[in-house]
């Protein structure tokens, strides 16, 4: 239902799961249903949903937090952290990529500070993971802080093309074509060919 969007049928399935007390044994049928209230946008059912689940999990808030950074909700997505966090459950890797790209979406830098510096107090977070590695360096890039999207870069023991491209597109959009292209060689140099970005 959450792929086709498929509300009407989606509520349906959802008022059957209701009447007979499903939600109240098993988290993953909740978190089904969360995702497909998220994918057709109904977030505000979305997050009554989470509400009313007996028991959540990180997959509950991430399922949500992602709806609303992909609708551009940001300070519902903020919202949502906090709440997360003020029930005890600790950001993992999808929360902390969520968080970062709405940062950068809105170019709240100050936020994306703090959330690297979460990151960075979990010892190997960032070099255990690319993908949040090049996430931090969007955020900064988005965000206009070339200088600090390159520190990060700089100091990732794994480098990709989609790592290197973050940074490129931040120059490139900053008409900064010099450094632009110096990341180009850089990435060349490291044995890395460009892809279409």
């Amino acid at each position: 239902c959450g792929t086709v969007g498929a509300t009407i049928k989606g509520k349906q399935i959802h008022d059957k799961i209701r009447r007979r007390g499903l939600l109240e044994k098993d988290i993953i049928l909740g978190n089904a249903l969360l995702d497909m209230y998220t994918r057709c946008g109904l977030l505000s059912r979305s997050q009554k949903v989470l509400e009313e689940l007996p028991a959540r999990d990180v997959v509950s808030w991430n399922t949500l937090i992602s709806g609303y950074v992909q609708h551009a909700q940001t300070q519902e997505t903020f919202n949502c952290l906090e709440r997360m966090e003020s029930e005890g459950f600790s950001p993992d890797v999808i929360t902390f990529m969520c968080i970062l790209k709405a940062c950068g979406n809105i170019g709240a830098i100050d936020k994306g500070k703090q959330i690297h510096e979460k990151i960075r107090n979990r010892k190997g977070l960032l070099e255990k993971d690319i993908m949040l590695a090049t996430t931090v360096v969007d955020m900064y890039a988005k965000c206009g802080a070339l200088a600090k999207a390159q520190e990060v870069l700089e100091k990732l023991r794994v480098r990709n093309v989609i790592s290197w491209s973050a940074l490129i597109t931040g120059y490139a959009q900053r008409a900064q074509v010099d450094e632009a292209l110096n990341c180009l060689d850089r990435m060349q140099s490291e044995g890395i060919a460009p892809n279409t970005v």
